[in-house]
């Protein structure tokens, strides 16, 4: 599974949705075939208003997986413009074909604002605001804007959720666990299982750390652990 497709992968296992799972729920959803982590994206990934532009190599690198595949490459040479633009056409259909009003602006970087993302979340509902909408009534332009996504470096990712794993440690999230790497790929650290979550990410302590924490994450990756 690769940092791409585990970016863009959300479902909710308690009432805060878990950013290593961030867009699992795609999984479900036939024409897309990709999955998780998470924001966030987030939160898997995707992704806060007004931050500085991606550096070279902070965009999200497909390595395979199903449908997911099939986009490889096509963010090359397009620019972060072209990114941004189809994710403003996501964050339009958002609000207006699945009816979510307040789904906000892209940052300047092209990715999702994860952090007020989760802020719109249903605690009743089954996350579609993390993926596309009701009965995924945005799928065709999450995708087309995924499939627009610069290439990362999964090296730089992992050094970068690593040492935002160990400030974590040091902020008082002792149970933070590392990302770890397989085969060149980044799988996130945070909840050693995230179906079983043994940290409040909704207590003031948690918040604090992740406040404390937020500037070792890349562009791109605030969410994902």
């Amino acid at each position: 599974m690769t940092l791409r497709t585990r970016t863009r992968t959300r479902i909710r296992t308690t009432a805060t949705a878990t950013a290593r799972l961030r867009l699992a729920g795609l999984v479900a959803l036939p024409v897309l075939a990709l999955s998780a982590a998470c924001g966030g994206g987030g939160d898997g990934g995707a992704k806060d208003a007004g931050v500085a532009s991606v550096p070279d190599g902070s965009g999200a690198e497909d390595k395979g997986g199903g449908g997911a595949d099939s986009g490889k490459g096509k963010g090359k040479g397009e620019g972060k413009s072209a990114f941004y633009d189809a994710q403003l056409k996501y964050v339009q259909c958002m609000r207006t074909k699945a009816g979510v009003k307040d789904f906000p602006d892209p940052k300047l970087s092209g990715y999702l604002d994860w952090p007020k993302i989760d802020g719109l979340v249903d605690p009743n509902g089954k996350g579609e605001e993390y993926k596309g909408g009701k009965n995924g009534a945005c799928v065709p332009e999450l995708r087309a804007a995924m499939n627009l996504e610069p290439e990362r470096d999964d090296q730089k990712d992992y050094e970068s959720m690593l040492a935002h794993a160990k400030c974590m440690r040091e902020n008082g999230m002792s149970k933070f666990a590392n990302p770890t790497m397989s085969g060149g790929n980044v799988m996130p650290g945070g909840e050693a299982n995230p179906t079983d979550p043994t940290m409040d990410r909704d207590s003031p302590a948690y918040k604090a750390a992740r406040e404390a924490c937020k500037g070792k994450l890349l562009e791109g990756l605030d969410g994902m652990q």
